[in-house]
């Protein structure tokens, strides 16, 4: 047909060459024979004739034996082709080419064999692996990684995209589509692997820690014959359920006991919940007495010394949680068990006397004093800090207090010290400017939280070297690290009621102005909540220290009322309020036009509590683009480790935490199902 162009194989490259270069050397043998010519003519016809042969010979050569080598090399490659094909097909490795959704297409002897499929099996892999979604195949670009298991065998999928086009370049049979790609899957069987891994990890060695939270107090009046009975059940409760396991346990001291025993009765321990909590509160000492003790478990490190140090840091967690539960520290992770029980007030003095000397000592090595609480601040915060700018200014410290946003239940208070003649202007310093104040002797003292990003401001925690914080909310795992001197202590009512007895010991003969009592008598009144949550014989006796110095009940409390507006949000609230599961009550505070939502949000969540069957509420409050949560309970619900799960924290009966990205829907589906999960698995 005209126009046709017929097309055939030819021979390329460095091959083709060769064909070429016995005609390059006829052409020069030619050239050479004309020029015998004339020289002598009889030369030239012998090597005219030799011409002829050679040329008879090459083409021969072109005639018979270029297609000859052709169709040897055509030969060749189709061979090495198939044994390529064959060498797919029976290796060793799982093997299969998938296209983009997930359907199969082909696939080795050794993947067959993997999934229990017949060669022809074309259906999506998902139908055999229910991992490898159609969703897996649309998320990645190159390479991914994927470990699953299939009957008893545990596998890693590595995955390889190829581009469909370059497959079917130069064919004619299937469409091209460039949108279009196929994946490559291997499977390697790791079984072994990780069995050898979970072997090794269940021979490491773990570090335990186990002290009884309270046994001075406890066994404070008790004979002396029944003090030895009580203390020998305790021991054989500890040693019974740690010796199961094959543990070594060996008693430190009369209250702390030292535990070392393999990984995997960790995971025994884990899921027996650590029982041994809840086991040694039956441990009868009196009507209303108890026993409760902590456990701080240490592991994740090269050695046991290391895992000694993780186990001390947990205890430490514990303790600063209020005791009564077990901490794993395994590395950098941390796991929490119990923490349902109100903790105890110790009326011991003695770790009061000695923070505040080692407070005194701080400030006595320093010339000046920055000092901060959380950001968007209540008046615990502030009347904290209102302490501790007193005492440092009787050693004769520059202090100041360093403020950001002034909340509504603050600022009567506040307004009480600006314009003041009796402090100075620099008194109370803006957040932006506190870094100009920092000086090689500037002792950052952080009051009412222990977690570095709810600081007002966190920066100067990165920019000075001494570092000290004062709180009574239960630690978590996020806490300020660095810290000189840390006092935290769960079992007071506020922060408030920690720096009163601070400024009872740190120096003799301080003494208080009437409003500035005023303010750390308001900071135990809120946190209280009038006295009515978390009120010990410590706060009573704070109280009463403060009350001598000129605090005034009725002035505290018309500094506290709310405004009409805020009394209103509050009442909507509280009117709105849902019922979930019988016992929590869960509602929005609308503080539009409010000065400070949050707190009247808070109060909304206390109010909450006085009506009756309620055992938790959570206000949900909606405040420069975050999602405020406040929680709260009287006894029952510790919302502490409910927060918790939404990584805020707080107390038992008081809590909170901030949500970023989410509506107010979103959150309160996001708090029924954290209730949900957690009454499922018997942690509330």
């Amino acid at each position: 047909m005209e126009g046709r162009q017929k097309k055939s194989f030819r021979i390329t490259g460095k091959m083709r060459s060769l064909f070429y270069w016995p005609f390059a050397i006829g052409i020069l043998l030619i050239l050479l024979d004309v020029s015998l010519c004339f020289i002598n003519v009889a030369a030239a016809s012998v090597m005219a004739v030799f011409l002829l042969i050679y040329f008879i010979i090459f083409v021969m050569m072109e005639v018979y034996i270029r297609p000859s080598v052709l169709h040897e090399i055509l030969e060749i490659s189709s061979n090495y082709s198939q044994v390529q094909r064959q060498l797919i097909y029976e290796l060793s490795v799982p093997y299969c080419l998938l296209d983009d959704n997930g359907n199969v297409l082909w696939m080795n002897a050794s993947m067959q064999a993997c999934i229990d499929k017949k060669k022809d099996f074309n259906k999506n892999i998902s139908t055999v692996i229910p991992e490898l979604s159609t969703n897996v195949f649309r998320n990645f670009e190159d390479l991914k990684d994927i470990r699953v298991s299939l009957g008893e065998r545990d596998y890693r999928i590595e995955m390889k995209r190829i581009n469909a086009d370059s497959l079917i370049q130069g064919t004619n049979i299937v469409e091209k589509n460039y949108d279009s790609s196929l994946v490559a899957m291997y499977m390697f069987d790791e079984t072994d692997i990780n069995k050898y891994i979970q072997k090794l990890r269940d021979e490491r060695f773990v570090v335990g820690l186990v002290y009884i939270d309270n046994y001075e107090d406890a066994l404070e009046n008790v004979e002396d014959v029944k003090r030895s009975l009580i203390a020998g059940l305790v021991d054989k409760r500890v040693n019974r359920y740690f010796t199961s396991g094959a543990a070594i346990v060996r008693k430190m001291e009369k209250d702390k006991f030292l535990v070392v025993f393999k990984y995997k009765y960790l995971e025994k321990l884990k899921a027996d919940k650590f029982s041994l909590v809840e086991d040694i509160k039956t441990v009868k000492i009196g009507k209303d007495k108890t026993i409760t003790l902590s456990i701080g478990i240490g592991t994740g490190a090269d050695d046991y010394s290391k895992n000694y140090d993780i186990a001390k840091a947990a205890m430490e967690l514990a303790l600063g949680r209020g005791g009564d539960q077990a901490v794993i520290k395994d590395g950098e992770k941390v796991i929490y068990y119990g923490g349902k029980s109100q903790q105890m007030e110790k009326n011991t003095r003695v770790k009061v006397r000695v923070k505040a000397h080692a407070l005194r000592q701080i400030l006595d090595a320093n010339d000046s004093v920055l000092i901060m609480g959380h950001n968007i601040p209540d008046i615990d915060s502030f009347g904290s800090a209102l302490g501790i700018y007193i005492i440092a200014k009787k050693l004769g410290k520059k202090a100041h207090i360093v403020f950001g946003e002034v909340t509504s239940s603050v600022r009567p208070f506040m307004n009480r010290f600006i314009d003041n003649d009796e402090y100075p202007d620099d008194m109370f310093i803006k957040k932006e400017n506190a870094e100009d104040y920092i000086t090689p002797s500037t002792v950052v003292i952080v009051v009412d939280v222990n977690k570095p990003q709810r600081t007002e401001c966190p920066i100067l925690l990165e920019k000075c070297k001494t570092v000290i914080v004062f709180d009574h909310h239960r630690s978590s795992s996020d806490t300020i690290s660095g810290a000189v001197l840390s006092y935290v202590d769960p079992y007071a009512s506020s922060a408030c009621e920690m720096v009163t007895e601070m400024i009872q010991y740190v120096e003799d003969g301080i003494r208080l102005k009437a409003y500035e009592a005023d303010a750390l008598y308001a900071g135990i009144n809120i946190d209280t909540d009038g006295f009515n949550s978390k009120s010990g014989p410590r706060t009573f006796e704070a109280a009463a220290f403060l009350r001598r110095h000129g605090a005034d009940v009725t002035r505290v409390r018309k500094m506290l009322r709310n405004n009409m507006s805020e009394y209103r949000a509050v009442a909507e609230a509280v009117s709105k309020a849902e019922v979930y599961k019988n016992a929590f009550a869960i509602t929005v505070f609308k503080g539009d036009g409010l000065e400070s939502p949050t707190i009247g949000g808070a109060k909304a969540a206390n109010q909450l509590l006085d009506i009756s069957g309620i055992k938790a509420s959570f206000v949900i409050t909606l405040y420069e683009e975050k999602i405020f949560i406040s929680a709260r309970s009287i006894d029952e619900v510790n919302v502490q480790i409910i927060m918790e799960k939404l990584g805020g924290g707080g107390h038992m009966s008081i809590a909170g935490a901030q949500l970023k990205d989410m509506s107010i829907e979103d959150a309160i589906k996001v708090v029924k199902q954290t209730i949900d999960s957690m009454l499922a698995e018997g942690e509330i």
